[in-house]
């Protein structure tokens, strides 16, 4: 079987998969000017360059410079590469991001692009979600982390809340026998 990504690393060897989403996750990012961007990344669209104005979500760099002390971190958007990788080349500050999958790693299931963790070539009990749109996980809710859209608010902490949770979730045998039972998603009352 063809898996999306390579052979676990040594050094993540006993790591559990951390799937980070980007876009309304860790950043927000517009075509037209927001105040204050943490940085403006040109990409070119057909055949024209346009700037993509990214806001980082408060704690992001934090957040992604502990997760990378203790997960294998994989960030799986379904945006286009030509939009997603220049913006984590400069995102990814702590190099802690060892593989990118996009928009054509994902299974179009019923006009949503889901992220199917199952081709990801990692054993599911040792991965864990982290999307803000329940239908990118509709295959995999028992591995999921719900997380809300985030897109300007400056106050919000819910990387930072989850830092704890996570750092406990990193220690367990079976993510799934965790987050099947405490995590309220979308599709709890099923």
């Amino acid at each position: 079987m063809l898996w999306l990504l390579d052979p676990i690393a040594p050094k993540d060897k006993g790591r559990k998969c951390l799937v980070l989403d980007l876009d309304e996750t860790l950043v927000h990012s517009a075509f037209k000017v927001v105040p204050q961007p943490d940085f403006v990344v040109p990409v070119e669209i057909d055949h024209q360059v346009h700037d993509v104005y990214v806001l980082k979500r408060p704690g992001v760099d934090a957040f992604m410079k502990r997760m990378g002390e203790i997960y294998e971190i994989v960030v799986f958007t379904a945006s286009l590469s030509k939009y997603a990788d220049p913006v984590l080349d400069i995102f990814d500050r702590h190099n802690v991001v060892q593989h990118r999958l996009f928009r054509e790693s994902c299974f179009n299931y019923k006009g949503n692009y889901v992220k199917d963790l199952s081709q990801l070539g990692r054993d599911l009990s040792k991965v864990i979600i982290l999307d803000n749109s329940p239908a990118s996980y509709i295959f995999h809710t028992a591995n999921a982390v719900p997380v809300s859209s985030w897109f300007n608010d400056p106050h919000d902490s819910e990387l930072l809340d989850l830092i704890p949770f996570l750092e406990d979730l990193a220690t367990v045998d079976d993510v799934t026998d965790i987050l099947d039972n405490t995590i309220p998603g979308p599709f709890s009352h099923l």
